[in-house]
């Protein structure tokens, strides 16, 4: 009997590559974790069905340009996809905004507040839902290197909550602390905007076949973060070529990273400023707009892959229990969407956050039984003209933050 490859033995391998018709070198790469993965050779077709012979059949079919079709499912999880979703967002992540020194009064029971005595919150790049932590200084032990994600802010002023729901002890002013931004961040810039390609090897060791697929974007990723359950996601990629060998083609790639999955159970949501219990999930698609070009004479390979404009849009379902969201639709108003998903329970657990800065619902149903009524609204995601330097929102259509990116 021959081997027949499993699912379970197939390894999932990619780089960067330093720009279009250049597959990545062979060291360096990241295993990815998944539930499924599959990329495909697609090839245009074409026949003589409109020739007539005097035998009256098919003479002839040849095969066109190519495109590899890539899908990819998995859990969302710190650091695991935050290389494919900054090349989404077209922007590398980076280290957020920090301030040392800053003497810190806490206050309030939940929304707590984070007065400074002096300096700027603002100046200093801080944006509402950015996830800080307070350290240095002699910080009570309930308010240090706690996760605090911003729901408000002005100059001297951060409004938040800590994400594990752990009550923050009011102190202060205490000096000489340190306020950071925790992890790297990453959102769609205004200008200089990356353009990444991929080499990904789908390698079955058991059967020793090596598929790779060059010059790969991600397209698009769908977010699904249920009521109760993991958090998932779904990746869509197109490439431009796909060979196969006997031999894997990348020496040695890094393990995959081993964070987590993050779970809707653990974290928060913050709609329009106010920290949300009735919604019972979100879905969320990220678009790049990538598509392959048309043929060219003289090969099958398509010479890129052409972008149009970066686009969010998603729903959200919750528990009817006001007409607050309706009147959003009703009305036209633009809110925002805030959503910080941690590891576990602890106060510094490693998490992602989600930042919707400006987003307008343009729909608004609900329905019925022998339950509790839930609403579902659809949105669209919209660029922040607001944002920016010294302003307190950022100046994209989203940004997202992940501690192990």
């Amino acid at each position: 009997m021959p081997t027949i490859a499993q699912g379970i033995n197939k390894k999932i391998a990619f780089k960067r590559q330093t720009g279009v018709g250049v597959a990545a070198s062979v060291t360096g790469a990241q295993y990815l974790r998944r539930k499924q993965s599959v990329f495909t050779l697609k090839r245009d077709t074409y026949n003589t069905a409109d020739e007539i012979a005097s035998h009256q059949q098919l003479i002839s079919e040849r095969q066109g340009v190519q495109m590899v079709e890539g899908k990819l499912s998995g859990f969302l999880a710190p650091g695991a996809y935050s290389d494919w979703l900054a090349a989404l967002l077209r922007r590398d992540f980076s280290a957020g905004a920090s301030a040392t020194a800053v003497s810190i009064t806490v206050a309030g029971s939940g929304p707590y507040t984070l007065t400074r005595a002096a300096g700027s919150y603002l100046a200093d790049g801080f944006k509402i839902g950015d996830v800080i932590r307070l350290s240095v200084g002699s910080l009570n032990v309930a308010n240090l290197n706690k996760n605090f994600l911003i729901t408000g802010l002005t100059a001297t002023v951060a409004t938040g909550i800590p994400l594990n729901g752990v009550a923050l002890v009011a102190e202060g002013p205490v000096t000489g602390c340190t306020v950071s931004v925790q992890g790297k961040k990453t959102f769609t810039p205004t200008s200089g905007q990356t353009n990444v390609y991929y080499t990904v090897e789908e390698w079955a060791n058991d059967v020793s076949i090596s598929e790779l697929s060059k010059d790969v974007k991600v397209g698009q990723v769908a977010l699904k973060l249920p009521g109760s359950g993991n958090a998932e996601v779904d990746f869509t990629l197109v490439g431009l070529d796909q060979t196969t060998g006997a031999t894997q083609y990348f020496t040695t790639p890094t393990v995959e990273t081993s964070a987590n999955v993050l779970s809707t159970a653990t974290g928060a949501l913050i709609l329009n400023g106010v920290q949300n219990g009735i919604v019972t999930n979100i879905d969320l698609t990220i678009n790049g707009q990538e598509t392959p070009m048309d043929g060219v004479v003289g090969t099958n390979l398509r010479p890129d892959i052409f972008r149009k404009k970066f686009m969010v849009s998603g729903s959200f379902s919750a528990m009817l229990a006001d007409s607050t969201i309706d009147a959003m639709f009703r009305n036209e108003a633009e809110t925002t969407l805030v959503v910080a998903l941690t590891s576990d329970r602890t106060g510094n657990a490693d998490f992602v956050s989600l930042v919707l800065p400006r987003l307008k619902i343009k729909s608004s149903t609900t329905d019925d039984g022998e339950k509790g009524i839930v609403g579902t609204y659809e949105f669209t995601a919209l660029y922040n003209f607001a944002g920016g330097a010294g302003a307190n929102s950022e100046q994209t259509t989203m940004s997202i933050q992940d501690t192990l990116a």
